[in-house]
């Protein structure tokens, strides 16, 4: 393993994840073969239950029968849940920090917590100037979620280039998480690396690069729905959730990319099992029309949340 993966220093402090009760501690100079050690956590393990924007993007994308975030945040109080994950693809394009504002009162009116945003970024990429780009608007979107009052941003890793050698994709990532959390720790507010295809698509290259990552304010966005490259899907989950920050659960699993249906308890015990605090996201994708199956997939999660108390 290269110097460039010795394993994660939080430099000895203690640095808290707003309203989810995470901390994260990591001592100094322990050997890179050992790893990253599993975020430090209080037992028992307390989950909340949110929803992702993204369950609605049909309806969200262009304001389809007048849906915006302001009514999304509307649709999370009349489901009961406390708390909404506002994607920023549904922002407007001209957002500005009066807009969020807004949006942070109105959240704040109807009972409704910001759980958490979602970027698009590609840190792989080869491009110096693309790849700059996208973590300008990392930057921005920081900002704009730390005024949301949001914990966690979900970010992506990428995909390596084909004619891109594994080492030199894997350190430009780094490279660049390592900038973005840094910024991110200045605004309190953490950045959760999504396994999300390309070179997250296993547990392995996942864990690869959070342990390069020398950052504070940084750790895992499990979601439960993306390991589709794996006939254990489950394992695969149990071994990166002592990293979550943040967690979203899909209603499928797709095993060697077959679909079946997920099994939820199984899905929440594991997070359970690792003493996880945090949100816990409903993020739809099932072919069902989602006014129909989400209030049904979400009184599902809430019976399993209950079994584990």
């Amino acid at each position: 393993m290269p110097s460039s993966q010795v394993r994660r220093s939080f430099l000895g402090s203690l640095s808290a994840i707003s309203g989810m009760g995470l901390l994260c501690g990591l001592p100094n100079g322990l050997p890179s073969a050992l790893g990253i050690e599993p975020i430090e956590r209080l037992a028992p393990g307390r989950m909340q239950l949110s929803l992702a924007a993204y369950s609605l993007r049909d309806l969200l994308k262009g304001n389809k029968d007048g849906w915006d975030l302001f009514k999304f945040v509307d649709y999370c109080h009349q489901q009961g849940i406390p708390g909404a994950e506002l994607t920023s693809y549904y922002f407007p394009p001209d957002v500005t920090d009066d807009y969020i504002a807004r949006l942070k009162e109105h959240c704040r009116r109807r009972g409704v917590s910001v759980s958490g945003g979602a970027i698009a970024n590609d840190f792989c990429q080869k491009d110096d100037q693309k790849r700059s780009r996208d973590i300008q608007q990392t930057k921005l979107w920081i900002d704009r979620y730390a005024l949301l009052g949001a914990g966690a941003i979900r970010v992506f890793a990428g995909s390596q280039p084909k004619d891109d050698s594994w080492p030199a994709t894997r350190d430009r990532c780094i490279s660049a998480l390592q900038e973005v959390c840094q910024y991110a720790h200045t605004k309190g507010i953490y950045l959760a690396l999504e396994n999300h295809g390309g070179v997250t698509a296993k547990a392995e290259g996942l864990l690869e690069i959070v342990r390069g990552v020398q950052a504070p304010s940084f750790g895992v966005n499990f979601d439960s729905g993306n390991f589709r490259s794996t006939s254990d899907p489950y394992g695969e989950l149990a071994s990166i959730a002592p990293y979550a920050v943040n967690a979203q659960i899909k209603v499928e699993m797709f095993p060697e990319g077959k679909k079946e249906m997920a099994d939820l308890p199984r899905i929440l015990r594991i997070l359970k099992d690792s003493n996880y605090s945090g949100w816990v996201a409903l993020e739809y994708e099932a072919s069902d029309p989602p006014l129909e199956a989400i209030p049904r997939w979400l009184e599902e999660i809430k019976k399993s949340l209950h079994s584990l108390t």
